[in-house]
Protein backbone atom coordinates (compact mmCIF):
# COMPACT_ATOMS: atom_id res chain seq x y z
CA UNK A 1 0.00 0.00 0.00
CA UNK A 2 1.39 3.40 -1.02
CA UNK A 3 -0.31 5.37 1.77
CA UNK A 4 2.34 6.38 4.26
CA UNK A 5 0.34 9.22 5.84
CA UNK A 6 -3.37 8.68 5.21
CA UNK A 7 -5.57 11.78 5.33
CA UNK A 8 -7.03 12.78 8.68
CA UNK A 9 -10.68 13.69 8.91
CA UNK A 10 -10.07 16.81 11.00
CA UNK A 11 -8.07 18.34 8.14
CA UNK A 12 -11.12 18.37 5.84
CA UNK A 13 -13.69 20.02 8.06
CA UNK A 14 -15.03 23.56 7.70
CA UNK A 15 -17.84 25.58 9.27
CA UNK A 16 -21.03 25.40 7.22
CA UNK A 17 -23.72 27.75 8.53
CA UNK A 18 -27.13 26.07 8.58
CA UNK A 19 -28.72 28.97 6.69
CA UNK A 20 -26.48 28.31 3.66
CA UNK A 21 -27.93 24.82 3.14
CA UNK A 22 -30.42 25.18 0.29
CA UNK A 23 -33.65 23.53 1.43
CA UNK A 24 -35.43 24.15 -1.88
CA UNK A 25 -34.26 24.63 -5.48
CA UNK A 26 -34.33 27.97 -7.26
CA UNK A 27 -37.27 28.64 -9.54
CA UNK A 28 -35.06 28.31 -12.64
CA UNK A 29 -32.47 25.53 -12.84
CA UNK A 30 -29.73 27.59 -14.50
CA UNK A 31 -30.26 30.66 -12.27
CA UNK A 32 -27.77 29.29 -9.76
CA UNK A 33 -24.38 30.83 -9.16
CA UNK A 34 -21.16 29.24 -10.42
CA UNK A 35 -17.75 29.43 -8.76
CA UNK A 36 -14.91 28.92 -11.25
CA UNK A 37 -11.51 27.66 -10.10
CA UNK A 38 -8.53 27.19 -12.39
CA UNK A 39 -4.80 27.33 -11.77
CA UNK A 40 -5.17 28.96 -8.37
CA UNK A 41 -7.58 31.64 -9.55
CA UNK A 42 -11.20 31.91 -8.34
CA UNK A 43 -13.93 33.88 -10.11
CA UNK A 44 -17.69 34.16 -9.67
CA UNK A 45 -20.33 33.69 -12.35
CA UNK A 46 -23.89 32.63 -13.12
CA UNK A 47 -24.42 29.04 -14.22
CA UNK A 48 -25.71 30.31 -17.57
CA UNK A 49 -22.12 31.44 -18.28
CA UNK A 50 -20.80 27.85 -18.16
CA UNK A 51 -20.48 27.37 -21.96
CA UNK A 52 -18.16 30.39 -22.17
CA UNK A 53 -15.96 28.99 -19.40
CA UNK A 54 -15.44 25.61 -21.05
CA UNK A 55 -12.57 25.23 -23.54
CA UNK A 56 -13.91 24.04 -26.90
CA UNK A 57 -11.66 20.97 -26.71
CA UNK A 58 -13.70 19.66 -23.79
CA UNK A 59 -15.70 16.47 -23.51
CA UNK A 60 -18.55 16.52 -20.97
CA UNK A 61 -19.70 13.28 -19.37
CA UNK A 62 -23.11 13.32 -17.68
CA UNK A 63 -24.65 10.69 -15.42
CA UNK A 64 -28.08 9.81 -16.85
CA UNK A 65 -29.28 7.82 -13.83
CA UNK A 66 -32.88 8.48 -12.81
CA UNK A 67 -33.92 8.82 -9.18
CA UNK A 68 -36.63 6.39 -8.16
CA UNK A 69 -39.16 7.21 -5.40
CA UNK A 70 -37.35 4.72 -3.20
CA UNK A 71 -39.23 5.37 0.05
CA UNK A 72 -42.25 3.05 0.37
CA UNK A 73 -44.70 3.15 3.28
CA UNK A 74 -46.81 0.20 4.44
CA UNK A 75 -49.50 0.17 7.15
CA UNK A 76 -49.88 -2.81 9.46
CA UNK A 77 -53.39 -3.83 10.60
CA UNK A 78 -52.37 -2.57 14.06
CA UNK A 79 -51.84 0.92 12.61
CA UNK A 80 -48.02 0.89 12.76
CA UNK A 81 -46.21 2.31 9.74
CA UNK A 82 -43.28 0.39 8.25
CA UNK A 83 -40.98 2.47 6.06
CA UNK A 84 -39.05 0.54 3.41
CA UNK A 85 -36.20 2.30 1.62
CA UNK A 86 -34.89 0.52 -1.48
CA UNK A 87 -31.10 0.12 -1.62
CA UNK A 88 -30.08 -2.52 -4.15
CA UNK A 89 -31.66 -5.56 -5.84
CA UNK A 90 -30.83 -9.11 -4.84
CA UNK A 91 -33.10 -11.37 -6.94
CA UNK A 92 -33.88 -12.54 -9.51
CA UNK A 93 -31.02 -10.29 -10.65
CA UNK A 94 -28.64 -7.93 -8.86
CA UNK A 95 -28.66 -5.65 -11.91
CA UNK A 96 -30.68 -2.54 -11.13
CA UNK A 97 -32.01 -2.02 -14.64
CA UNK A 98 -33.27 -5.60 -14.94
CA UNK A 99 -34.96 -5.43 -11.56
CA UNK A 100 -36.67 -2.13 -12.40
CA UNK A 101 -37.99 -3.56 -15.68
CA UNK A 102 -39.27 -6.78 -14.08
CA UNK A 103 -43.01 -7.52 -13.91
CA UNK A 104 -42.35 -10.54 -11.67
CA UNK A 105 -41.58 -10.51 -7.92
CA UNK A 106 -38.27 -8.91 -6.98
CA UNK A 107 -36.15 -8.98 -3.82
CA UNK A 108 -34.27 -5.90 -2.62
CA UNK A 109 -31.92 -5.12 0.23
CA UNK A 110 -33.58 -2.25 2.12
CA UNK A 111 -33.31 0.12 5.02
CA UNK A 112 -36.36 -0.47 7.19
CA UNK A 113 -37.91 1.95 9.61
CA UNK A 114 -39.77 0.37 12.55
CA UNK A 115 -38.10 -2.98 11.77
CA UNK A 116 -38.80 -4.31 15.28
CA UNK A 117 -42.53 -4.33 14.46
CA UNK A 118 -42.13 -6.41 11.29
CA UNK A 119 -41.74 -10.14 11.73
CA UNK A 120 -39.77 -12.31 9.33
CA UNK A 121 -42.17 -13.85 6.81
CA UNK A 122 -44.93 -11.35 7.63
CA UNK A 123 -46.80 -9.90 4.64
CA UNK A 124 -47.67 -6.24 4.35
CA UNK A 125 -50.18 -5.10 1.78
CA UNK A 126 -51.38 -1.93 0.12
CA UNK A 127 -53.54 -0.80 -2.80
CA UNK A 128 -52.99 1.77 -5.50
CA UNK A 129 -55.18 2.79 -8.43
CA UNK A 130 -53.61 3.52 -11.81
CA UNK A 131 -55.68 4.51 -14.82
CA UNK A 132 -58.78 3.08 -13.20
CA UNK A 133 -57.16 -0.26 -12.35
CA UNK A 134 -56.63 -1.30 -8.74
CA UNK A 135 -53.30 -2.93 -7.95
CA UNK A 136 -52.46 -4.85 -4.81
CA UNK A 137 -48.87 -4.47 -3.63
CA UNK A 138 -47.35 -6.96 -1.22
CA UNK A 139 -44.09 -6.78 0.73
CA UNK A 140 -42.66 -9.75 2.65
CA UNK A 141 -39.68 -9.56 5.00
CA UNK A 142 -37.58 -12.48 3.73
CA UNK A 143 -34.61 -12.09 6.03
CA UNK A 144 -34.57 -9.74 9.01
CA UNK A 145 -30.81 -9.93 9.50
CA UNK A 146 -29.88 -8.66 6.04
CA UNK A 147 -33.11 -6.67 5.60
CA UNK A 148 -34.15 -8.36 2.36
CA UNK A 149 -37.72 -7.72 1.20
CA UNK A 150 -39.70 -9.40 -1.59
CA UNK A 151 -42.14 -7.23 -3.54
CA UNK A 152 -44.98 -8.61 -5.67
CA UNK A 153 -48.09 -7.09 -7.19
CA UNK A 154 -51.30 -8.06 -8.95
CA UNK A 155 -52.30 -7.75 -11.67
CA UNK A 156 -48.73 -8.31 -12.84
CA UNK A 157 -48.86 -6.11 -15.92
CA UNK A 158 -46.70 -3.32 -14.47
CA UNK A 159 -42.94 -3.06 -14.24
CA UNK A 160 -41.45 -2.65 -10.78
CA UNK A 161 -40.33 0.83 -11.89
CA UNK A 162 -43.93 1.83 -12.70
CA UNK A 163 -45.11 0.45 -9.39
CA UNK A 164 -42.49 2.36 -7.41
CA UNK A 165 -43.21 5.52 -9.39
CA UNK A 166 -46.89 5.25 -8.46
CA UNK A 167 -46.59 4.62 -4.74
CA UNK A 168 -43.11 5.72 -3.62
CA UNK A 169 -41.87 8.99 -2.17
CA UNK A 170 -38.88 11.02 -3.41
CA UNK A 171 -35.84 10.11 -1.23
CA UNK A 172 -34.60 13.58 -0.34
CA UNK A 173 -31.19 13.82 1.38
CA UNK A 174 -31.42 13.59 5.18
CA UNK A 175 -29.72 16.95 5.70
CA UNK A 176 -32.66 18.79 4.12
CA UNK A 177 -34.71 17.89 7.19
CA UNK A 178 -38.04 18.11 5.40
CA UNK A 179 -40.58 15.91 3.70
CA UNK A 180 -40.73 15.69 -0.07
CA UNK A 181 -43.35 17.80 -1.84
CA UNK A 182 -44.86 17.37 -5.29
CA UNK A 183 -42.36 19.70 -6.99
CA UNK A 184 -39.45 17.52 -5.78
CA UNK A 185 -40.54 14.78 -8.18
CA UNK A 186 -39.48 17.04 -11.02
CA UNK A 187 -36.72 19.13 -9.48
CA UNK A 188 -34.79 16.33 -7.72
CA UNK A 189 -34.20 14.88 -11.17
CA UNK A 190 -31.98 15.99 -14.04
CA UNK A 191 -33.62 16.94 -17.34
CA UNK A 192 -31.64 14.16 -19.03
CA UNK A 193 -32.35 11.40 -16.50
CA UNK A 194 -33.13 8.12 -18.22
CA UNK A 195 -31.88 4.95 -16.49
CA UNK A 196 -33.99 4.24 -13.39
CA UNK A 197 -32.24 3.07 -10.25
CA UNK A 198 -30.67 5.89 -8.20
CA UNK A 199 -31.83 6.68 -4.67
CA UNK A 200 -30.07 10.05 -4.71
CA UNK A 201 -29.72 12.54 -7.53
CA UNK A 202 -26.44 13.31 -9.31
CA UNK A 203 -26.98 16.87 -8.14
CA UNK A 204 -24.38 18.61 -10.32
CA UNK A 205 -26.73 17.96 -13.22
CA UNK A 206 -29.73 19.66 -11.61
CA UNK A 207 -28.57 23.05 -12.96
CA UNK A 208 -28.68 22.01 -16.62
CA UNK A 209 -31.56 22.75 -18.97
CA UNK A 210 -32.13 21.44 -22.48
CA UNK A 211 -31.19 24.91 -23.71
CA UNK A 212 -27.88 25.03 -21.81
CA UNK A 213 -26.91 21.57 -23.09
CA UNK A 214 -27.74 22.66 -26.63
CA UNK A 215 -25.62 25.80 -26.20
CA UNK A 216 -22.66 23.71 -25.03
CA UNK A 217 -23.09 21.34 -27.96
CA UNK A 218 -23.17 24.22 -30.44
CA UNK A 219 -19.74 25.28 -29.21
CA UNK A 220 -18.44 21.96 -30.48
CA UNK A 221 -18.05 20.43 -27.04
CA UNK A 222 -18.98 16.75 -27.05
CA UNK A 223 -21.86 15.59 -24.84
CA UNK A 224 -21.71 12.04 -23.48
CA UNK A 225 -23.86 10.02 -21.08
CA UNK A 226 -22.85 7.19 -18.77
CA UNK A 227 -24.73 5.68 -15.82
CA UNK A 228 -23.89 5.35 -12.15
CA UNK A 229 -26.82 4.56 -9.88
CA UNK A 230 -26.20 6.76 -6.85
CA UNK A 231 -26.65 4.89 -3.58
CA UNK A 232 -27.74 6.05 -0.13
CA UNK A 233 -24.19 5.45 1.11
CA UNK A 234 -23.16 8.74 -0.50
CA UNK A 235 -24.66 10.45 2.58
CA UNK A 236 -22.89 8.25 5.13
CA UNK A 237 -20.66 10.49 7.29
CA UNK A 238 -17.02 9.61 7.87
CA UNK A 239 -16.53 8.70 11.51
CA UNK A 240 -12.90 7.53 11.44
CA UNK A 241 -10.05 9.98 11.95
CA UNK A 242 -8.03 7.83 9.54
CA UNK A 243 -10.36 8.26 6.55
CA UNK A 244 -9.14 5.08 4.84
CA UNK A 245 -11.04 3.10 7.49
CA UNK A 246 -14.35 4.51 6.28
CA UNK A 247 -16.57 1.69 4.87
CA UNK A 248 -17.03 3.01 1.35
CA UNK A 249 -20.40 2.36 -0.32
CA UNK A 250 -20.63 0.34 -3.52
CA UNK A 251 -22.50 1.68 -6.55
CA UNK A 252 -23.46 0.10 -9.86
CA UNK A 253 -22.19 1.56 -13.16
CA UNK A 254 -23.14 1.02 -16.78
CA UNK A 255 -20.92 1.99 -19.74
CA UNK A 256 -21.92 1.56 -23.35
CA UNK A 257 -19.33 0.53 -25.93
CA UNK A 258 -19.71 4.01 -27.37
CA UNK A 259 -18.79 5.52 -23.97
CA UNK A 260 -15.55 3.57 -23.85
CA UNK A 261 -14.72 4.44 -27.46
CA UNK A 262 -15.32 8.13 -26.74
CA UNK A 263 -13.04 8.02 -23.72
CA UNK A 264 -10.40 6.12 -25.68
CA UNK A 265 -10.41 8.65 -28.50
CA UNK A 266 -10.97 11.85 -26.50
CA UNK A 267 -8.32 14.54 -26.78
CA UNK A 268 -8.31 17.66 -24.64
CA UNK A 269 -10.23 18.07 -21.40
CA UNK A 270 -12.49 15.40 -19.96
CA UNK A 271 -14.99 17.13 -17.70
CA UNK A 272 -17.14 15.13 -15.31
CA UNK A 273 -20.59 16.52 -14.62
CA UNK A 274 -20.74 15.49 -10.99
CA UNK A 275 -18.64 13.41 -8.66
CA UNK A 276 -20.56 10.30 -9.75
CA UNK A 277 -19.40 10.68 -13.35
CA UNK A 278 -15.85 11.32 -12.15
CA UNK A 279 -15.81 8.23 -9.92
CA UNK A 280 -17.22 6.15 -12.78
CA UNK A 281 -14.62 7.19 -15.34
CA UNK A 282 -11.72 6.85 -12.95
CA UNK A 283 -13.05 3.38 -12.02
CA UNK A 284 -13.19 2.39 -15.67
CA UNK A 285 -9.49 3.25 -16.01
CA UNK A 286 -8.64 0.98 -13.08
CA UNK A 287 -10.68 -1.84 -14.60
CA UNK A 288 -8.46 -1.49 -17.67
CA UNK A 289 -5.42 -1.78 -15.38
CA UNK A 290 -6.84 -5.02 -13.95
CA UNK A 291 -7.34 -6.43 -17.43
CA UNK A 292 -3.80 -5.54 -18.49
CA UNK A 293 -2.47 -7.13 -15.30
CA UNK A 294 -4.51 -10.25 -16.10
CA UNK A 295 -6.35 -10.00 -12.80
CA UNK A 296 -9.82 -11.46 -12.32
CA UNK A 297 -11.86 -9.78 -15.09
CA UNK A 298 -14.81 -8.81 -12.86
CA UNK A 299 -15.63 -5.14 -13.21
CA UNK A 300 -15.33 -4.21 -9.56
CA UNK A 301 -13.00 -1.56 -8.16
CA UNK A 302 -12.20 -1.85 -4.46
CA UNK A 303 -12.00 1.38 -2.48
CA UNK A 304 -8.19 1.43 -2.10
CA UNK A 305 -7.17 -0.38 -5.28
CA UNK A 306 -5.66 2.81 -6.85
CA UNK A 307 -3.35 3.23 -3.86
CA UNK A 308 -1.74 -0.18 -4.16
CA UNK A 309 1.74 -0.63 -5.60
CA UNK A 310 1.24 -0.77 -9.37
CA UNK A 311 4.13 -1.18 -11.78
CA UNK A 312 4.19 0.75 -15.05
CA UNK A 313 0.66 2.15 -15.01
CA UNK A 314 -0.73 2.42 -18.54
CA UNK A 315 -1.84 5.60 -20.24
CA UNK A 316 -5.52 6.43 -20.32
CA UNK A 317 -5.66 5.37 -23.97
CA UNK A 318 -3.96 2.03 -23.29
CA UNK A 319 -6.29 1.24 -20.40
CA UNK A 320 -9.44 1.99 -22.38
CA UNK A 321 -8.08 0.01 -25.32
CA UNK A 322 -7.86 -3.00 -22.99
CA UNK A 323 -11.49 -2.45 -21.94
CA UNK A 324 -12.59 -2.24 -25.58
CA UNK A 325 -10.72 -5.47 -26.38
CA UNK A 326 -12.41 -7.15 -23.41
CA UNK A 327 -15.82 -6.04 -24.68
CA UNK A 328 -15.01 -7.19 -28.20
CA UNK A 329 -13.79 -10.59 -27.04
CA UNK A 330 -16.87 -11.14 -24.90
CA UNK A 331 -19.27 -9.60 -27.43
CA UNK A 332 -20.46 -6.96 -24.98
CA UNK A 333 -22.33 -3.86 -26.11
CA UNK A 334 -22.42 -2.55 -22.57
CA UNK A 335 -20.31 -3.06 -19.49
CA UNK A 336 -21.95 -3.36 -16.06
CA UNK A 337 -19.78 -3.13 -12.98
CA UNK A 338 -19.58 -1.68 -9.52
CA UNK A 339 -17.20 0.57 -7.67
CA UNK A 340 -16.38 1.60 -4.15
CA UNK A 341 -13.44 3.73 -5.26
CA UNK A 342 -12.41 6.26 -2.62
CA UNK A 343 -10.82 9.39 -4.09
CA UNK A 344 -9.02 11.48 -1.48
CA UNK A 345 -5.87 13.66 -1.34
CA UNK A 346 -2.97 11.66 -2.71
CA UNK A 347 -5.05 10.20 -5.54
CA UNK A 348 -3.55 10.59 -9.02
CA UNK A 349 -6.28 11.40 -11.55
CA UNK A 350 -6.02 9.27 -14.67
CA UNK A 351 -9.00 10.40 -16.75
CA UNK A 352 -10.70 13.62 -15.61
CA UNK A 353 -9.18 17.05 -15.31
CA UNK A 354 -12.37 19.08 -14.88
CA UNK A 355 -15.39 18.76 -12.61
CA UNK A 356 -18.76 20.48 -12.42
CA UNK A 357 -20.16 19.94 -8.94
CA UNK A 358 -22.15 21.43 -6.07
CA UNK A 359 -20.69 22.34 -2.66
CA UNK A 360 -20.35 19.39 -0.30
CA UNK A 361 -20.66 18.63 3.39
CA UNK A 362 -17.65 19.10 5.69
CA UNK A 363 -15.66 15.91 6.19
CA UNK A 364 -17.63 13.91 3.63
CA UNK A 365 -16.18 11.51 1.06
CA UNK A 366 -17.13 14.03 -1.64
CA UNK A 367 -15.33 16.83 0.19
CA UNK A 368 -12.21 14.67 0.13
CA UNK A 369 -12.63 14.14 -3.61
CA UNK A 370 -12.73 17.92 -4.10
CA UNK A 371 -9.56 18.27 -2.02
CA UNK A 372 -7.87 15.61 -4.15
CA UNK A 373 -8.71 17.56 -7.31
CA UNK A 374 -7.95 21.09 -6.13
CA UNK A 375 -5.26 20.15 -3.59
CA UNK A 376 -4.51 22.80 -0.96
CA UNK A 377 -6.87 25.27 -2.66
CA UNK A 378 -10.01 23.48 -1.47
CA UNK A 379 -10.11 25.40 1.80
CA UNK A 380 -9.79 28.78 0.09
CA UNK A 381 -12.55 27.79 -2.34
CA UNK A 382 -14.93 26.76 0.41
CA UNK A 383 -14.13 29.66 2.73
CA UNK A 384 -14.81 32.09 -0.10
CA UNK A 385 -18.04 30.26 -1.01
CA UNK A 386 -19.23 30.68 2.60
CA UNK A 387 -18.20 34.36 2.68
CA UNK A 388 -19.95 35.03 -0.64
CA UNK A 389 -23.09 33.28 0.64
CA UNK A 390 -23.23 30.55 -1.97
CA UNK A 391 -26.02 28.02 -1.48
CA UNK A 392 -24.74 24.59 -0.41
CA UNK A 393 -25.50 20.89 -0.95
CA UNK A 394 -28.01 19.16 -3.25
CA UNK A 395 -30.25 22.10 -4.14
CA UNK A 396 -27.41 24.61 -3.87
CA UNK A 397 -25.15 26.47 -6.27
CA UNK A 398 -22.51 25.04 -8.60
CA UNK A 399 -18.79 25.14 -9.26
CA UNK A 400 -16.45 24.41 -12.16
CA UNK A 401 -13.15 23.10 -10.81
CA UNK A 402 -10.03 22.28 -12.79
CA UNK A 403 -7.11 20.03 -12.02
CA UNK A 404 -3.72 21.66 -12.59
CA UNK A 405 -3.42 19.67 -15.83
CA UNK A 406 -6.11 21.75 -17.59
CA UNK A 407 -5.55 22.05 -21.33
CA UNK A 408 -6.83 25.43 -22.52
CA UNK A 409 -7.05 26.25 -26.19
CA UNK A 410 -7.39 29.41 -28.22
CA UNK A 411 -11.15 29.09 -28.41
CA UNK A 412 -11.77 29.66 -24.71
CA UNK A 413 -13.98 32.69 -24.27
CA UNK A 414 -13.07 35.31 -21.69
Amino acid sequence: MLLQNPPKLQDYLYDLPEELIAKFPLEKRDASRLLHFEQGHISHHQFSELPALLPSNSHLFFNDTKVIPARLLFKKPTGSTIEVFLLNPLAPSNLIQQSMESSSPVVWNCMIGNLKRWKEGEKLQGEIVLEGIQYTVQAVLINKANKSVQFSWTPADLSFASLVEACGEVPLPPYLNRKAIDSDKLRYQTVYSKMEGAVAAPTAGLHFTDKSIEKINKKGISINYLTLHVGAGTFRPIKHENVTEHPMHCEQMVFSKKNVQQLHEAKGNIVAVGTTSMRSMESLYWFGVKLLNKEKPDFFVEKLYPYQQHRDLPSKSKSFEAVLNHMQTNQLEQLVGSTEIFIFPGYSFKVCNGLITNFHQPGSTLMLLIAALTKRHWREIYQLAVEKRYRFLSYGDSSLLWHDKINFDENLSN
